[in-house]
């Protein structure tokens, strides 16, 4: 199958911090037009704002363009999302901000929808400045979910090194208990091993579930859930033909590697899983929003304020991000023609090469 050149719209996020540094520093690498052709949503006057302080990229140029079907695939290319007298208040939080912000994302949005990018990747946002009566979301994972389908997907931290879902995402610590059902945990756990297979190419999946409570309840001393609740979501897992073990404690499970027995663990709640992961992946790290059609990837850090226009933002999670969403968009596209594939051989078989497979009777009665 001949590989097509991916068109990735990029989100420029909050624009007070540091999305535009990572994005001038990412695109500016000539590797990524070979790969992809780059589409930014945001607005060209904030990336010269930014490039002013940039002195090793004076001479990097976004291709303005109006729509994403008049895109350079020789070049990074930006649609201007908001308008033109921007205004920028660097390392600060600010209502303006997070409307720019949200723009940006229901353009690229509109633009996914009607077939014209094949993956987003969306620099931070600041959770708390994009509410709005049109925006009432924790962030891109719960928005993203409301606007393909309702259904919760899995926040999935990907790198080469580590691989790890949440059950519970942004959720304070005291809702994270009731929020732990079996039900919950199966689910993602079918979202997980049906990404691994299709996003991530790997065919036999293994998938570690930690805890909820400390050394994985002993034996009930310091909770029931491991047993009553995470137990039987893992036993139901194997019945469906998913191979997961646990629950595991997290602190030992981590501090000895055994992380590195299994393609990917799925954590209980944000920092059980966030903070090892971090910790293993560094810079290389990238948020993957799984379960949903659209393929949306990110980096693995916040807006980053306190270094906004200072020329010190690390490019490599935003850089990891778009060559992410480009491997998983050609997974899928293998995958997908493979499992078509077979369906129609095995359709063959069952029918004969020669003739039609039925699809409904009505027709004889008609005669």
């Amino acid at each position: 199958m001949a590989e097509r050149k991916l068109r990735i719209g990029i989100t420029h996020g909050d624009i007070n911090g540091i999305s535009y540094e990572i994005m001038i520093k990412a695109l500016a690498d000539p590797r990524i037009c070979e790969l992809c052709t780059p589409i930014v949503y945001g607005s060209n006057k904030a990336a010269g704002f930014y490039k002013r302080d940039m002195p090793d990229y004076s001479s990097f140029s976004f291709n303005v363009i109006n729509s994403a079907a008049e895109a350079s695939p020789k070049h990074p290319n930006i649609i201007n999302c908001i308008e033109d007298n921007v205004r920028i208040d660097v390392g600060k939080s600010t209502v303006l901000a997070g409307h720019y912000a949200v723009a940006a994302l229901n353009a690229a949005l509109k633009d996914f929808q009607a077939g014209h990018i094949d993956a987003l990747v969306t620099c931070p946002i600041n959770k708390s400045n994009v509410q709005s009566d049109q925006f009432d979301f924790v962030g891109h994972t719960e928005y993203l979910a409301s606007n393909f389908g309702g259904k919760t997907p899995l926040m999935f931290m990907v790198s080469d090194i580590v691989k790890v879902g949440l059950v519970t995402i942004h959720e304070p610590i005291v809702k994270v208990v009731p929020r732990i059902t079996t039900e919950n945990i199966l689910e993602k756990l079918r979202m997980m091993h049906r990404s691994l297979i299709r996003d991530f190419a790997i065919r036999a999946p293994k998938i570690a579930v930690m805890s909820l409570n400390p050394h994985a309840g002993d034996c009930g001393l310091l909770g029931r859930e491991e047993d009553e609740i995470i137990t039987p979501a893992i036993k139901s897992a194997g019945f469906e033909g998913i191979t997961a073990y646990g629950p595991y404690g997290a602190d030992g499970f981590f501090a000895h590697g055994s992380y590195r027995k299994f393609d990917a663990i799925l954590a209980m709640y944000h920092d059980q899983g966030l903070t090892p992961f971090k910790i293993l992946s560094g810079e290389e790290g990238v948020n993957y929003t799984a379960g949903l059609d659209i393929v949306r990837t990110s980096p693995d850090h916040g807006v980053a304020y306190d270094i906004a226009g200072k020329n010190m933002a690390d490019e490599t999670s935003l850089r990891s991000a778009i060559y992410k969403a480009i491997d998983i968009c050609r997974n899928r596209d293998i995958f997908d023609e493979i499992s078509s594939n077979t369906l129609k051989t095995a359709s063959k078989e069952h029918w004969g090469a020669d003739e039609s497979v039925p699809l409904d009777n009505s027709s004889e009665s008609e005669h």
